[in-house]
């Protein structure tokens, strides 16, 4: 029987199948002489923002001296040397983190952010990466066709904090609803950190005021926590209010780091953003462009509402929207139907089928869009898509493209086949401003 055959017959969660995974990991740490050994590592995990977290921890660090790396669904970092991730995966095979950290260490960086999943905390890929830092972004409901229920989805993310054993510091959003459960797992420290601080949670060690939301989001920071207290202004180079409270995450992650609060917020001025999350596209247009990561209901929520609310009055939200495929079905119409509360004009298109009927995935989206609440449209070719809703972009509108992100291919039931969304929509503005009008 061949190895793809006996997966089949195996449940992915079966004692077998983790012991499998497990050994991996023991045997690719061994390999490579346990590198994450030499290193102060951070883990930053959570459903949504966790690319752009880990991103902005090691630019704090790398502008405060410190040689640093980090791996994430998105990139590879060493230093100032940034390659994509090719695999797309957020936690890849054991033997490419371990054989990353390695050269980490041979690079003479002495910190690493890694930014963990729920199934590579469960099967095991991330063991022997000895997090001493642990932060968390927020969770919403995701990857329930692998966990089954939410209660075992918090458990797999709560695996990174049982990673500290006991010591180290863990950097929590004060007021997500799953947090309770992650403040009981011991450490030395627990950094709290919000968007507002709240009358109940006066252990908030980290929040904001005097929030100003625009393309470019800004705050001041408040910091009770002991190493670092006082206020510091907080001005993003990337849009979207929510990625002020992934900023907090990652001075907190930093603060553990040692990284005092000014020079933490001093330095995230400078930080450009991960290509393709929430990255503007400008070939001269007047309208707004944007490509994004968004996959789930929650990210959909934050970022369409955040757009929404930069509109002058008068102009438009258009949307391309679709969804995963061999996942999580129930959150496609929810989807759809959070894309009809804030899109003028809709587009419902393939993303990365797998192993499904495309046909079927978009019937799924479909079915949750109000057709009363916005324009919508059934695109299945997704350049098609993509084309259309740039021809009905007019003066002050902003588009935004989601789902695909940073990704250089999508997954069909044959494989995968290349799809840069980022470069396919530079090229369609190209050829649109080309033409004469």
């Amino acid at each position: 029987m061949s190895l793809k055959a006996l997966k089949r017959l195996i449940p992915e969660q079966h004692p077998l199948r983790l012991l499998w995974h497990k050994s991996k990991a023991l045997a690719a740490a061994t390999r490579y002489g346990f590198p994450a050994r030499k290193l102060t590592v951070i883990g930053i995990t959570g459903t949504d923002g966790k690319t752009t977290t880990v991103g902005m921890t090691a630019h704090i660090l790398q502008q405060n001296g410190v040689k640093v790396g980090a791996l994430s669904t998105a990139f590879f970092q060493i230093n100032e040397e940034i390659t994509w991730n090719a695999t797309q995966k957020t936690s890849p095979s054991p033997f490419l983190i371990q054989k990353f950290l390695k050269r980490l260490v041979n690079e003479g960086c002495t910190h690493a952010v890694l930014e963990y999943s729920s199934h590579g905390l469960v099967q095991g890929r991330t063991t022997f990466t000895y997090p001493q830092i642990a932060g968390i972004t927020n969770i919403s409901e995701e990857h329930l066709d692998y966990h089954g229920t939410m209660k075992e989805y918090i458990h797999a993310k709560s695996l990174l904090f049982r990673m500290l054993n006991g010591r180290g510091t863990k950097v929590l959003h004060a007021s997500d609803a799953t947090t309770e459960s992650f403040i009981r797992i011991r450490t030395d420290s627990t950094i709290l950190y919000d968007r507002k601080r709240p009358v109940e949670k006066s252990d908030t060690q980290l929040w904001l005021s005097d929030i100003r939301n625009d393309a470019h989001p800004s705050a001041t920071v408040h910091s009770q926590r002991n190493a670092s207290p006082g206020t510091a202004p907080l001005s993003l180079n990337v849009t979207g209010e929510f990625n002020l409270e992934n900023a907090l995450c990652a001075v907190g992650c930093s603060m553990a780091a040692g990284i005092d609060l000014q020079r933490a917020t001093e330095a995230l001025k400078t930080f450009m953003g991960i290509p393709g999350r929430m990255e503007m596209i400008d070939e001269g247009q007047d309208f707004s462009v944007y490509v994004d990561f968004t996959v789930t209901p929650q990210s959909y929520e934050k970022t369409l509402s955040t757009l929404k609310s930069m509109l002058k009055p008068g102009k438009k939200l258009l949307v391309l929207t679709g969804s995963c495929g061999d996942r999580m079905k129930e959150k496609r119409p929810i989807v759809g139907k959070i894309v009809s509360e804030y899109a003028d004009v809709t587009v419902v298109t393939n993303e990365d089928p797998y192993t499904e009927n495309p046909e079927k995935i978009i019937d799924d989206v479909w079915a949750g869009i109000d057709q009363k609440k916005t324009d919508a449209h059934r695109i299945f070719d997704r350049r098609e898509a993509i084309a259309f809703l740039l021809k009905q972009a007019k003066t002050g509108d902003i588009v935004i493209f989601c789902g695909k992100g940073s990704d250089t291919t999508m997954w069909t039931k044959t494989g995968q086949i290349p799809w840069n969304e980022r470069e396919i929509v530079r090229d369609l503005l190209k050829t649109q401003k080309s033409r004469p009008s």
